[in-house]
């Protein structure tokens, strides 16, 4: 399994398949081969879920993937969704969820996420019109990396039985972390990306790295990275929606835009 995470990040991080301005028509970082077919993604517009893959080994060319918590999340992203982004990390609401079908039940999987930004802007935040503005060119890429979900490796039918969930996920904007979360750029817009492959157990598996391995994209899970809410109307949903922030749903105007202020540092509930 060692040699098989080594080759698989060995591709991920490879020169030959950079991350994209445009990850909707981009290949997932697992690499490309001149031959491919397309999937759909349940969730991802018609454009976004073709996005071209390598001839795939049985195990993941069947392989679905339904977005979990829909309905909140198209709430969110008709809004703007904002993501919360910290020196010491900070989990991710909504959770990212799925449930995944059409996997072998006795291969051994390994689930995985990236984020890419969605253009090389930056943005701010406009009040006075409620609206992201583009404030200039995006601020110097931060370190690629991938998030694995701790239960892996797995067995398919393990995956299947239940609803995966990256609830262990943290962003951050701390380019020196060395606790392995993801790092963002503030007030840059980022798309998600979710990556489900499958254990080699051949021994040249590194040859075959791109034929093992299926993504998805779903739109709706796009976001803003910011380190304190900027639109009143994405705190009062997430204090409307998130179980951790009960205590708060109650406050007054000026207590819930303290709770923003200081949404950059603590968690809604206090949970990290």
């Amino acid at each position: 399994f060692s040699a098989f995470i080594a080759a698989s990040l060995s591709v991920l991080t490879s020169d030959s398949c950079p991350f994209s301005s445009n990850p909707v028509r981009a290949p997932c970082l697992l690499g490309t081969t001149p031959e491919f077919e397309s999937y759909e993604a349940e969730g991802a517009t018609k454009q976004g879920s073709g996005t071209l893959l390598a001839r795939k080994n049985q195990c993941v060319s069947g392989v679905t993937v339904q977005l979990e918590m829909r309905s909140l999340w198209e709430e969110f992203n008709s809004l703007g969704t904002e993501m919360i982004v910290t020196k010491a990390g900070r989990r991710m609401f909504p959770t990212f969820q799925v449930k995944i079908s059409g996997m072998d039940p006795m291969a051994d999987y390994v689930l995985l996420m990236d984020f890419v930004p969605l253009d090389d802007k930056r943005y701010r935040y406009a009040f006075h019109n409620s609206a992201w503005l583009v404030a200039g060119k995006a601020d110097p890429a931060t370190p690629g990396r991938v998030h694995f979900h701790p239960d892996s490796p797995a067995k398919g039918g393990q995956w299947m039985r239940q609803i995966v969930s990256f609830d262990k996920l943290k962003l951050t904007n701390n380019l020196m972390d060395d606790n392995g979360h993801i790092i963002l750029n503030s007030m840059h817009r980022y798309q998600p990306r979710f990556h489900v492959v499958v254990v080699d157990p051949r021994p040249d598996c590194e040859r075959y790295a791109q034929e093992n391995f299926k993504s998805f994209i779903f739109t709706e899970t796009q976001f803003m990275a910011v380190t304190a809410y900027q639109n009143h109307r994405i705190t009062q949903l997430k204090i409307a929606s998130n179980p951790f922030a009960k205590g708060f749903r109650e406050c007054e105007p000026d207590e819930c835009a303290l709770l923003n202020r200081l949404s950059s540092t603590v968690p809604f509930g206090g949970k990290p």
